[in-house]
């Protein structure tokens, strides 16, 4: 099992920056490949980005590509999630998840093995 916990979301103003982290426990996640999802008020939760287990591979969704920067620390079992160039329609609880199976593309939620709680996002105009 391993169990996920996001961190570092917070309020942002349009044009800003925030960087998210997801610290695992329970067993390495270094043969995993990790995501992020998020879910903004009223609308259905959405894939955001994925990156493969060596840290070589990279998917993201179209609304983020150029903003937002997915990434890997192995030995620290932490991935990131560094957002720029922050938009009020980015406001949105983030969710990090991880999974042994599914190739790099766009995933679903109910896909993927591990999930977080989540961790808010506001940004502000």
């Amino acid at each position: 099992q391993v169990q996920l916990v996001e961190s570092g979301g917070g309020l942002a103003q349009a044009g800003g920056s925030l960087r998210l982290s997801c610290a695992a426990s329970g067993r390495t996640f270094r043969n995993l490949a990790l995501g992020w999802f998020r879910q903004a008020p009223g609308k259905e939760r959405e894939f955001v980005a994925a990156i493969n287990w060596s840290g070589g591979s990279i998917y993201y969704t179209d609304s983020v590509k150029g903003r937002f920067t997915i990434s890997r620390d192995d030995p620290k079992n932490t991935m990131y999630l560094q957002m720029t160039r922050l938009k009020p329609e980015d406001t949105a609880v983030y969710y990090c998840v991880a999974d042994g199976r599914l190739p790099l593309r766009r995933w679903e939620w109910t896909e993927c093995d591990y999930r977080g709680q989540g961790t808010q996002v506001t940004v502000s105009s």
